[in-house]
């Protein structure tokens, strides 16, 4: 039960919070830093000492929960959810610190709804009943959305409305495919089901398979997000506050690459593969058309949005070249890309708190009054652009390679993303650190340096020992 009691741990804290906020100001962000911490110490003590082998999934906890439909509250564990567990605590921590000082109103509903996201999120990456996967795909949904609308920039309750539109029908197309799996499966059993082990052993008709199998990969696409369904990340990003940025990009988004993995590629292999030839195709545009928008922007938070659609691209066109080193790449690209996206995301709300402007034309020659802040911002985006040494080399090197092997054309252009990447990095670093000086602000403060130095030797630990992450077998799909 400790997940669970973690989770119920983290939304009764986000509830105090809000409650002792009424009563005593600025309380709210003490009780929750205090709750994220206990919650991830307590989770890492219990991986650490378990006698479980997570290379496989390990079913948790399982309790009947709506016995008419035969739905359970069934949570499981393996490599993959560990290590996306791992860094949605890191990047919750980043979240809060970053939040410190830049919400100044309703305070404590905002911390509860940031525990709700955390949350749900939570949920997602253990869930194993597909209903209660469903249940906390919508628990995560809704208090992201809350952030954007309530806490997001001038034009935030646009954003949240398309954001929410956007996941809402592509999870409707989820939940019509996940009732059809479980009825399927009371037709060669007899009995209705919405357990994920249960449905690993069904038979389905190619058509049938097929078919399924797109009404998930479509959910997942779009969260992930891939072009053509991406359209709403940008304009989320744009608007969020920076935490809700950090947990966009970090974390929310790589709920749509465990979906393809756990789910799409998983349940319905045959399908997949027949389907492949088109995800790579998708995933090759994504890279692409994300560095060639990211190149065309002047707003800060924009260009990291839309560098996050081509990054995610090579997640895509790893999964669906079914081979084992692009799948840990895309892996590894996961974890890379959500510590690398957040730290830029999180700068951009540092120096947006100084200038009160994203727009890069307002900036220029930070360096010389923020040299500590231009040093992190020069190390994360070389990081997005896959410097050796950085842990997006690792990820994409393996990704490029292993997709090589099955889709040797689309990935020699794949690659092109990689330039792209350092052309609107290197952009974004002179346009607001190089240059004419255009303001002059105070330098990091310890708690910005404590987010920055954090995530940065993430990405340097990672990069620098990959096989602290490879050491682990991600069994079960490739």
């Amino acid at each position: 039960m400790m997940i669970s009691l973690l989770m119920a741990g983290l939304m009764l804290s986000g509830a105090f919070a809000w409650y002792r906020e009424s009563k005593k100001e600025d309380s709210a962000r003490g009780i929750v830093l205090l709750a994220l911490i206990a919650a991830a110490i307590v989770f890492i003590f219990h991986i650490m000492n378990s006698e479980h082998d997570f290379s496989n999934l390990i079913i948790i906890t399982q309790h009947a929960w709506i016995d008419i439909f035969n739905i359970e509250y069934a949570l499981a564990l393996d490599n993959l959810s560990i290590m996306l567990l791992l860094l949605t605590f890191l990047l919750a921590l980043v979240a809060l610190l970053i939040s410190w000082r830049e919400i100044r109103h309703r305070k404590g509903f905002y911390y509860f709804n940031l525990m709700a996201t955390i949350t749900g999120i939570i949920g997602v990456f253990t869930a194993v009943d597909m209903f209660l996967f469903f249940f906390f795909w919508e628990v995560m949904l809704l208090p992201m959305t809350a952030l954007i609308a309530i806490w997001g920039h001038e034009n935030r309750h646009f954003a949240a409305i398309k954001f929410f539109i956007f996941t809402q029908v592509s999870s409707l197309l989820m939940l019509v495919a996940l009732i059809s799996m479980a009825y399927l499966h009371q037709q060669q059993t007899g009995r209705l089901s919405f357990f994920y082990p249960d449905w690993l052993a069904l038979t389905l008709p190619a058509t049938t398979g097929y078919y399924l199998m797109l009404g998930f990969f479509i959910a997942f696409a779009v969260k992930l997000p891939s072009f053509p369904v991406h359209s709403w990340l940008p304009d989320a990003h744009t608007q969020a506050p920076t935490a809700g940025s950090v947990l966009l990009a970090g974390v929310l988004l790589k709920t749509g690459a465990y979906g393809l993995i756990r789910f799409v590629i998983t349940l319905f292999p045959q399908a997949s593969i027949e389907f492949s030839p088109i995800a790579a195709m998708l995933g090759l545009v994504s890279i692409l058309y994300g560095a060639k928008m990211a190149f065309a922007q002047t707003d800060f938070k924009r260009l990291v949005a839309y560098s996050s659609i081509s990054h995610m691209g090579f997640v895509m066109l790893a999964l669906f070249s079914f081979n084992h080193n692009a799948y840990n790449g895309a892996v590894i690209t996961l974890l890379a890309h959500g510590l690398s996206s957040a730290a830029l995301f999180a700068l951009a709300g540092m120096i947006y708190a100084r200038v009160h402007s994203r727009d890069l034309a307002d900036m220029g020659g930070f360096w010389r009054s923020a040299p500590l802040m231009g040093g992190f911002t020069l190390a994360f985006v070389a990081a997005a652009f896959g410097l050796p040494s950085l842990a997006n080399f690792i990820g994409e090197f393996l990704s490029l390679v292993g997709s090589y092997q099955r889709f040797p054309v689309i990935t020699i252009f794949a690659a092109l993303g990689i330039i792209g990447s350092a052309v609107y990095g290197m952009m974004l670093f002179q346009s607001a650190f190089q240059g004419p000086v255009k303001n002059t602000f105070i330098d990091l403060s310890i708690r910005e340096i404590i987010i920055s130095s954090s995530l940065l030797t993430a990405l340097l630990v990672i990069g620098l020992y990959p096989n602290l992450v490879l050491q682990f077998s991600f069994k079960g799909v490739m």
